[in-house]
């Protein structure tokens, strides 16, 4: 136990001696977090919309003002012609287009069904949706107004057939800002940074200025010298997450609803499955740059995109979510969200929990056996 207590001191020793990479590991993970957290928003606000309106009634400028006085659209230019129309849009000045037929007044005084339409921009299918669900909430307010003004008008009060209306409650984000489900999994994304290349990096460089060799000659085990370079980048990890949760509450004024505890114990487990990779990457790594290129593009990236941190792994092929159940990231990020979010505990996340100790275990105990046969 002392001799992994001196290689703790002495990487301990080393990072003193290097004052930027405390900058790196403590202050650039809180920089990051604001950046992302504020980049990483694909919520809709302000949707530049272009106005083609034929009819020019009273009527239809009623109706448009029901999207010019909402947040979520704001009028960038009204055109008298569809060429007008299409070059906004395909300049990108404008992601919709809403189109008034000139007979848009006379047929609603007719109590006929008017027409109208809406031309989107496409080519971001999400932001299309998006605003395709906000178009068509302005206009069935819109529509049922007209139906209640005409039961005014003629005084029957009376449906003739029965209606469902929903009563929406969204819990653990009631403004549904996509800011506070993304802001957790970046926590996550950090941590994984932090570990896995600056673990990796960290023993590549004792092989290649030899040092690695002068400790190998010494009567210290292979385990003892592993614990001894890995625990140093544990416990940096951790005190990363604590800097980033405590900027996380202050800046975005998000805090865990679960217990700290949990969160912490589980932050280990997932620190094992990230050393072990970190480990496993300087096994078969000659030279720094080589271990940062493996680290970062074999590793780091498909963490991240099959981790359910930006893309909802429901969507993804059968085959491609087959993969994501190996991956220590995907039960991490469900982990996170579900204390942070939720305040979920055990008794709910027991799987990713469980899940996330055996690769954990399997990761790190191969990539053991893998550094100890480079030793030999």
């Amino acid at each position: 136990m002392r001799t992994i207590l001196h290689i703790i001191i002495k990487e301990l020793l080393q990072l003193k001696r290097d004052p930027k990479m405390f900058v790196i590991i403590l202050v650039a993970p809180v920089f990051q977090l604001v950046f992302l957290g504020y980049a990483v928003n694909m919520d809709v606000e302000k949707v530049p919309a272009v106005i083609f309106n034929q009819d020019n009634s009273k009527t239809s400028r009623e109706f448009l003002e029901k999207f010019s006085g909402n947040r979520y659209f704001e009028f960038v230019a009204h055109v008298d012609n569809y060429g007008d129309l299409q070059s906004y849009i395909d300049n990108g000045t404008a992601s919709l287009a809403i189109v008034i037929p000139n007979n848009f007044e006379k047929m609603i005084a007719r109590n006929e069904t008017a027409d109208i339409q809406a031309i989107f921009d496409g080519s971001d299918g999400n932001k299309a949706s998006i605003t395709a669900g906000y178009l068509q909430k302005i206009v069935g307010e819109y529509s049922l107004n007209i139906i209640n003004s005409q039961r005014a008008k003629t005084g029957n009060f009376f449906s003739p057939i029965g209606q469902i209306t929903p009563e929406i409650r969204a819990w653990y984000n009631p403004e549904l800002r996509t800011r506070v489900y993304m802001i957790p999994g970046i926590v996550g994304l950090l941590l994984s940074i932090i570990t896995l290349i600056l673990t990796s990096l960290a023993i590549v460089k004792e092989r290649e200025i030899g040092t690695l060799e002068q400790i190998m000659v010494t009567p210290i085990k292979p385990i003892q010298l592993i614990l001894g370079k890995l625990i140093p980048f544990a416990l940096l990890g951790f005190a990363a997450v604590m800097v980033v949760l405590l900027a996380m509450n202050f800046i975005f004024g998000i805090s865990p609803r679960g217990s700290i505890t949990f969160l912490f114990a589980t932050t280990l487990l997932y620190i094992i499955s990230t050393l072990g990779l970190g480990l496993f990457v300087s096994t078969i790594s000659k030279t720094q740059q080589q271990a940062m290129m493996l680290a970062i593009f074999v590793v780091l990236l498909p963490m991240t995109f099959l981790s359910g941190f930006a893309f909802p792994i429901e969507n993804m092929p059968k085959i491609i979510q087959g993969i994501t159940y190996i991956i220590p990231l995907r039960y991490f990020m469900t982990i996170l969200r579900g204390i942070i979010l939720k305040g979920a505990g055990f008794t709910e996340l027991w799987f990713d929990v469980i899940m996330l100790l055996s690769i954990g275990v399997v990761v790190f105990s191969l990539s053991i056996l893998r550094f100890k046969k480079r030793l030999d």
